[in-house]
């Protein structure tokens, strides 16, 4: 059984969601200690936990430790099971993280599945279901599977009752299950719009939100767009396009912030992006590591790399036989690439 210290890198639930994930396609059976030791509230949260019933569920595995604040768990996985499956997170807690903790078990089973998911869709804490459909789910579509995602109602924080729709084509059996690729330039930029979601909230919030986007880069492709939510809440998402790659920067709306400087803080992440020149930006390269590596092979070009990747870096191999080399950054041009020993 693998041993894995949960307050290593992050020490959030990174390592948590990717072991379970590692754990769930390799069948190596694992044991996380000192779960999100270095957070606030250390130990399982129900994000947390509906994650790890949805890898138990769907990797017939047996558990021990699955309860709210405990910090160490056991996972030995068993077969995974493809097919309908239904996931309540039954807070605002990320819908994302919890796709993407079963989703690499699922990419690499022998038939089709369909997950719906129910919780937080636009949570500060993870990326949105926007993210997932627009900048995701297309490199995985490159790798071989066919995953398609509908987002049938929001939920922000803290209410949540979002739901998501995906379905799961894995590659052929006659094909490799996942087929890595090289991403290193991102291409003429074809297409950029900036959208404010807004529900139970004035509408001036969004428009001054989208002032200030068309102020600081010069954007006219400007979206309001209003949406039925259980509680109020508000984001505005930017969509940059590439020939090569799409990304998706997000600022979440908060009590006591102005629009304006929601929308400043996404447009400066998004600055950052563009001027470096990289295809991928630092929330995707985390995602994107596993994927490459559960290939075997990959290489990408990113930003300097966030602790979430870092702990990737270092948690992979303990999984699986491949090397994860780093090349020195050049500037905020960094290059990853993934080889099979």
């Amino acid at each position: 059984m693998l041993e894995l210290d949960g307050s290593h890198g992050e020490g959030g639930g990174q390592i948590l969601r990717s072991s379970l994930a590692l754990s769930m396609v390799t069948g190596m059976p694992v044991r996380i200690r000192n779960i999100r030791a270095r957070r606030s509230k250390p130990g399982l949260m129900r994000q947390h936990l509906v994650a790890v019933q949805a890898a138990a569920r769907i990797g017939s595995a047996r558990v021990t430790g699955a309860e709210i604040g405990l910090s160490t768990l056991t996972f030995i996985p068993g077969e995974v099971k493809p097919g309908e499956h239904e996931l309540s997170v039954g807070s605002a807690g990320s819908t994302t993280l919890v796709l993407q903790t079963v989703l690499p078990a699922l990419l690499c089973a022998s038939e089709p599945s369909l997950l719906i998911v129910e919780g937080g869709t636009h949570n500060p804490m993870a990326p949105p279901f926007e993210f997932l459909d627009r900048a995701y789910l297309p490199l995985v579509n490159r790798m071989g599977p066919r995953v398609q995602a509908e987002l049938e109602r929001p939920g922000f924080y803290p209410a949540g009752g979002g739901r998501a729709v995906v379905s799961i084509e894995p590659a052929p059996a006659s094909t490799p299950r996942l087929s890595g690729f090289e991403l290193l330039e991102r291409g003429e930029v074809r297409h950029r719009q900036a959208t404010a979601l807004i529900s139970r909230l004035p509408r001036h919030i969004a428009e001054r939100e989208l002032e200030e986007v068309k102020s600081l880069t010069g954007w006219d492709s400007l979206e309001v767009r209003e949406v039925e939510t259980p509680g109020p809440g508000n984001a505005v998402l930017l969509t940059v396009e590439s020939a090569c790659v799409t990304e998706v920067f997000v600022g979440f709306g908060r009590r006591g912030v102005p629009a304006e400087q929601v929308a400043g803080g996404a447009v400066r992440e998004m600055q950052r992006y563009l001027d470096a020149g990289v295809p991928v930006g630092e929330h995707l390269a985390d995602q994107l590591l596993l994927l490459l590596a559960l290939a075997g092979s990959g290489a990408f070009a990113t930003l300097p790399l966030s602790g979430h990747a870092t702990t990737q870096v270092d948690l992979i191999p303990r999984f699986l036989d491949v090397a994860i080399r780093v090349e020195e950054a050049v500037g905020d041009r960094q290059i990853v690439r993934i080889t099979a020993p």
